[in-house]
């Protein structure tokens, strides 16, 4: 299953939202929400900087990945950005495949 990163930051609503339920709550409504997606979250970490929250989640399919980013910053307590990330092995597949590319000018 597909393993991507969502980079969320909390608007003043979120915030406000997360300092009422706490992190341990929001976490079990990801949880719920990636389950029921058919996926599961692997990590959901609070950070300093410009993202206030990571979470890592395996997911069916890019499908149910944008479904859950828009769903999420549609409601209005957050922004999300959606990272695709790709294990060891399917690096290596896509480096085994062939290409046929010619750089500009070449």
């Amino acid at each position: 299953m597909p393993t991507y990163l969502f980079k969320v930051k909390l608007t003043p609503d979120g915030l406000k939202g997360l300092l009422n339920e706490g992190a341990s709550a929001r976490r079990e409504v990801v949880a719920r929400m990636v389950e029921g997606l058919g996926g599961r979250v692997e990590t959901m970490y609070w950070a300093f900087g410009d993202d206030d929250v990571y979470v890592t989640a395996e997911l069916p399919g890019n499908t149910s990945a944008a479904a859950m980013g828009m769903v999420v910053s549609a409601a209005g307590g957050v922004r999300t950005s959606t990272v695709v990330l790709l294990s060891a092995d399917e690096v290596d597949e896509a480096v085994r495949q062939q290409v046929d590319y010619r750089a500009p000018g070449a």
